[in-house]
């Protein structure tokens, strides 16, 4: 790895705490943020950006996730909470206006981020996630009825403690068919020290079903919504979560967007960053 792609820790402090993340590349190139999915961490993007050059690249812990801040006590998380978490980080950075790289649930919060506020948002690569994760409208009380009450009995799950990092590893390698190499690169910025061992440092909050999700009809207005120039990354197969033909379809809703496709596993950013970094091409470092 060359100096100029060397993952560099940084903080900034917004409303809900202290934000903590990698940073690499040097000032001066496209001021990128990245963000990770659903119970990984900035580490989620040091192999891709091994292979990406020209860029400012930062990649923080989500709130709730790896070294970064909690929601406090007695709240949840959203996506609209999200949205402005990441508009917090951007502003604390001084950006005014950057491109966003999102992987899984990061590229659907930087989704809501791209059609919320398309005046900042300059490029947008989404990998393996475009939009919002919809719901029919007759699940509409189940799902918030499961929510609610996987919320109310959380005080009651305890954190189980690892004697050695070798269990977590070999967790996130079973569920998320990682190789043991990028399972360690998340596992060690995901769990903290404590006697007997380790625990998982994610909130136990993040956990929770979603109460409330967008209608499939309000998925695709918001993903033709999103103005600036988009390269979405799906790996092959599809997940289950977004099968075809609806995640190509959603994807040519996009005003100016295009669809690169790799057989690959749902994390391809970290088991072939490589591939991945040659489909994203020169796109995040081209001029507007």
């Amino acid at each position: 790895m060359s100096d100029t792609t060397a993952a560099r820790p940084f903080e900034v402090p917004i409303g809900i705490g202290t934000v903590h993340g990698l940073r690499f590349g040097a000032p001066g190139g496209r001021r990128v943020l990245a963000l990770h999915g659903w119970l990984d961490n900035a580490a989620s993007f040091v192999p891709l950006a091994a292979h990406l050059d020209g860029l400012d690249l930062v990649a923080p812990d989500l709130p709730g996730h790896g070294r970064s801040a909690h929601m406090p006590p007695g709240t949840d998380y959203t996506f609209v909470g999200a949205v402005h978490q990441v508009l917090d980080v951007a502003d604390a950075l001084g950006w005014d206006r950057f491109a966003l790289l999102g992987h899984s649930m990061g590229a659907g919060i930087a989704s809501l981020v791209a059609a919320a506020v398309p005046e900042r948002i300059e490029r947008f690569v989404a990998i393996e996630a475009l939009g919002a994760l919809p719901e029919t409208v007759e699940q509409t009380v189940p799902r918030l009825r499961d929510a609610v009450a996987s919320a109310r009995g959380l005080p009651q799950r305890a954190l189980r403690v690892f004697p050695d990092l070798d269990a977590p590893v070999r967790a996130r390698m079973r569920v998320n068919g990682l190789s043991e190499a990028s399972a360690h690169l998340l596992v060690e910025r995901g769990v903290r020290d404590v006697d007997g061992g380790h625990v998982w440092c994610s909130d136990p909050r993040l956990t929770v079903p979603t109460a409330v999700r967008m209608t499939p009809d309000q998925v695709d207005a918001l993903i033709a919504g999103i103005e600036c120039p988009t390269r979405v990354i799906y790996a092959d197969p599809p997940q289950p979560y977004l099968p075809e033909p609806d995640r190509t379809r959603r994807a040519r809703l996009l005003p100016e967007g295009d669809l690169v496709v790799i057989a690959g596993g749902h994390h391809l950013h970290m088991e072939q960053p490589g591939d991945v970094a040659a489909a994203i091409g020169d796109f995040l470092r081209r001029a507007d």
